[in-house]
């Protein structure tokens, strides 16, 4: 039987929602206390006590974002949940990046290239086919049909995935590219602004448990936004160090290359509550909206975060400079342009179906099983990034070649400023 929220289900409550707050409030308690004292009793424990209060305060950012729906324009408020779902993610990179800066030829340069690729490539790879296996499995649909209007967000996911092929032929990402790709991101939040309410406007409660603060007066609905997004920065503000520092104790420890965890397990933490936000929309049988925050997550990755990151190494050397990508970043790079090239080609025709999500999850399994199996084999793996590129690059332009009238619509929807069907 297909499994929907049910409209008692949904009913906004008070009560629940500062329950929800309680337990938030509660897995990030052992978090401060360790901050608090600089009590660090083992890197295992430190990873799950920061980890389980950056995932926490990643909540309370959802909430807040979720709240402010039914008060910012409809297309607007997609690209503004995106953003403060994933600043998290941003906190952590932030810190690594600096640290390389502050430390040159240590391993911290790898750890941000690593934290940054597996963050982008976790989303696409991992984030968007669930989505279309819980649409299926709510309404036996096989696939999430896109609205025009979403030609926006596949447009300004393919501009940041071209440009990232420029960054792989330099070998780094500059203040240069900073500028070009802050750029593209202000261009996108500002296309998304012009989005006319009735392109994405529906009138359904919130999904999630923030639509409890739509009980309150205008006033105290701002003054919950404002707390809880205050509240959120400073314990990511607080966790974002000792967690990324604990997750490279904790791959020293168990004997496990720390540069995966850090790849694959700190964006698994940081991101899932954005991936949550989005799963709550599927339910509440607004699929494309799922799967537009989604996409405006990646966006937001694929632009803000990549073009950060020169900032942060600047910061932490002191005086402009770029990130270099080594011969294994180079190609890791390769490979999340390449997978960000990919998924463009199967929304083209504004819909992600079964077949597209099931490629894009055995895709991403078979990258993350190779590089466990054959952690510490430097060779075989730079190896292996590469021939998943070009495999993701060849199945690029069969997608690109056979939906060009589609591809052709993108830059239509922008010439003449909507997001409606010719």
């Amino acid at each position: 039987m297909a499994t929907e929220i049910t409209s008692a289900e949904r009913a906004p409550s008070l009560s629940r929602f500062a329950l929800l707050l309680g337990l938030a409030g509660a897995a990030m308690i052992p978090a401060l206390v360790l901050r608090i004292e600089g009590w660090r009793p083992n890197p295992l424990l430190d990873t799950a006590a920061f980890g389980a209060a950056i995932l926490a305060a990643g909540f309370l950012l959802s909430w807040g974002a979720e709240a402010a729906e039914k008060r910012i324009s409809a297309g607007l408020i997609v690209a503004i949940i995106a953003l403060i779902t994933v600043l998290p993610e941003y906190a952590v990179d932030f810190y690594y990046a600096y640290s390389a800066g502050a430390n040159p030829g240590s391993n911290y340069v790898h750890y941000a290239a690593a934290n940054m690729t597996g963050a982008n490539r976790l989303l696409v790879g991992l984030a968007w086919p669930l989505l279309v296996l819980l649409h299926w499995h709510r309404t036996r649909e096989r696939a999430i049909q896109l609205l025009p209007a979403n030609r926006t967000e596949i447009l300004f996911l393919l501009l940041p995935s071209i440009y990232a092929f420029w960054i792989v032929a330099k070998g780094r990402i500059s203040p240069f590219d900073t500028l070009v790709l802050i750029a593209m991101f202000g261009l996108y939040m500002w296309r998304a602004s012009r989005k006319e309410a009735g392109e994405e406007e529906d009138d359904d409660d919130e999904p999630g448990p923030a639509a409890a603060l739509l009980l309150l007066s205008p006033a105290r609905q701002w003054l919950a936004m404002g707390t809880l997004t205050l509240m959120a920065a400073a314990i990511i503000l607080a966790s974002a160090e000792p967690f990324a520092e604990s997750m490279i104790d904790s791959g020293r420890l168990l004997g496990f290359d720390e540069f995966l965890l850090i790849q694959w397990l700190a964006p698994l933490a940081s991101e899932a509550p954005a991936v949550v936000v989005a799963a709550l929309f599927v339910l509440s049988a607004r699929a494309e909206t799922g799967l537009a925050t989604m996409m405006s997550d990646k966006i937001n990755q694929w632009t803000l975060l990549v073009g950060m990151l020169p900032l942060a190494v600047g910061l932490g050397a002191g005086h402009l400079t770029s990130l270099p990508l080594d011969a294994r970043q180079h190609e890791e790079f390769f490979l999340t342009a390449a997978q960000s090239l990919f998924g463009i080609g199967l929304l083209l025709r504004l819909r992600l179906g079964l077949a597209g999500a099931a490629a894009l999850a055995a895709l991403f399994v078979v990258q993350v099983a190779l590089a466990v199996i054959w952690q510490g084999d430097e060779v075989r793996i730079i190896d292996s990034l590469t021939w998943l590129a070009w495999g993701y690059l060849t199945l690029s332009a069969i997608l690109f070649l056979t939906n060009l009238k589609a591809a052709a619509a993108l830059f239509r929807n922008v010439e003449h400023g909507t997001g409606q069907s010719d």
